[in-house]
């Protein structure tokens, strides 16, 4: 089982947390659905497959993320990660990162889409921008390569601003599945 993705992502959400709200050094809650679970794993685990698979990564990631707790009510899982992740993922944040200027971007309003196609086209020359068509969102921007991060940014303009939502790939695929 490859673990990468899943240390990856959380060290992510952190980061984008940390970015909007402040850092604190503070427990943070994770959810996650099994499904995107075993994505992140490239597992195909059942419920009590994967609280198992957790608490050996859980093991595994202590010097960094610090004592996770694991836990799951069906097929909905719960990681805990303590002070010390919160301490190690604020070490790990530069002001020139992407998701700084982007969220920094974000909460100027009123921002506008070109300006926030102009954060993204600061780090890379392979930007995927849509129009949304029948979503309940009105933009998709994303990386083609995954350079420098593989989320899918949903953005809703609300009029006096703009606000998003970001999903790994599998997660929004299963969210909006390609219509044939």
């Amino acid at each position: 089982m490859n673990t990468e993705k899943l240390e990856k992502n959380i060290i992510e959400m952190l980061k984008e947390e940390q970015i909007k709200l402040g850092y604190c050094s503070e427990s943070v809650r994770l959810y996650y659905p099994l499904e995107s679970l075993n994505r992140l794993l490239d597992s195909n685990l059942d419920p009590a497959g994967m609280q198992d698979a957790l608490a050996v990564f859980a093991a595994d990631e202590r010097a960094r993320l610090g004592e996770l707790t694991v836990s799951h009510k069906g097929d909905r899982f719960c990681l805990v990660i303590p002070p010390e992740g919160s301490d190690y993922v604020h070490s790990l944040i530069g002001e020139d990162e992407f998701l700084v200027r982007f969220v920094e971007k974000m909460r100027n309003h009123p921002a506008s889409i070109q300006e926030i196609l102009g954060v993204f086209r600061m780090y890379s020359d392979h930007v995927r921008f849509e129009k949304a068509e029948g979503k309940d969102f009105d933009y998709l921007i994303c990386f083609e390569d995954g350079d420098p991060d593989d989320f899918y940014y949903c953005i809703t303009d609300e009029g006096e601003h703009l606000i998003y939502h970001r999903f790994t790939k599998g997660d929004f695929e299963d969210l909006y599945p390609a219509q044939e």
